[in-house]
């Protein structure tokens, strides 16, 4: 018994280091900024972006994350994405809807970020979807599968260059020709697990806006915070 005391006290530890992410951020990207921007100094004051943003305004209306991946919360990713844990989910779900509140509350529809057939065969489940049926329960917003497909079976993006990122999920996105006529004029919200650069954020808003929608935010459970690399 002692050895489970000894999980259920790392687990405790290891949820009490969290950082949570919430405001002052980047307007565009959710990019916590260590204290509030200054307004006025900026030309438009109602907008405060960070260094990326400013240089490469991504596709996306907004972006929000819950929590920062880090050294941390890397082992909380990887136990859900990989390990296959779900117990986590409700709280999970409680950290989108406390970060994504603002525009959750006009949106029309939850879309996760979809896995390619094989990568989904291989893993079993896609996290995001899971993630977005756990927030649609608490927040009431549907969310939907089958609009938004991944054609495109790309590299993992881990350890790749924002560039890198940006050009293998080019095109890998589509959206399906039978459910395109219902996303006219839409607010979707992206749900995904974990934002490094926005690439494949990006890459998915690009097709649902050409399909006629008409604002993208994003949700995601995690976000990098260190420092990245600079477009170029």
């Amino acid at each position: 018994h002692n050895g489970d005391y000894n999980d259920v006290d790392r687990d405790v530890e290891l949820w009490q280091s969290l950082r949570f992410l919430d405001d002052p951020c980047c307007t565009a990207c959710g990019y916590p900024f260590d204290f509030a921007p200054i307004q006025g100094l900026t030309v438009e004051s109602a907008e405060n972006l960070c260094v990326r943003c400013t240089a490469y305004r991504p596709k996306f209306d907004h972006a929000r994350a819950a929590i920062a991946y880090d050294e941390n919360s890397r082992k909380i990713v990887l136990d859900f994405k990989h390990g296959g844990r779900t117990d986590g989910l409700d709280f999970f779900a409680r950290q989108l809807l406390r970060a994504g509140y603002k525009y959750l509350q006009d949106a029309d529809v939850l879309m996760p970020v979809p896995l390619h057939s094989a990568r989904l065969r291989k893993r079993k489940f896609n996290q995001a979807a899971l993630l977005a049926r756990a927030l649609s329960k608490i927040c009431a917003v549907p969310y939907d599968t089958n609009t938004l497909l991944r054609h495109k079976n790309t590299v993992s993006q881990g350890g790749q260059s924002f560039l890198g990122r940006r050009r293998n999920v080019a095109n890998a996105f589509k959206v399906s020709s039978n459910h395109a006529p219902n996303l006219q004029g839409k607010h979707v919200v992206l749900i995904d697990d974990v934002y490094t650069t926005g690439s494949t954020l990006t890459a998915c808003t690009q097709v649902l806006k050409r399909a006629g929608v008409r604002r993208v935010d994003a949700l995601t459970l995690m976000r990098v915070v260190t420092p990245v690399e600079m477009p170029k």
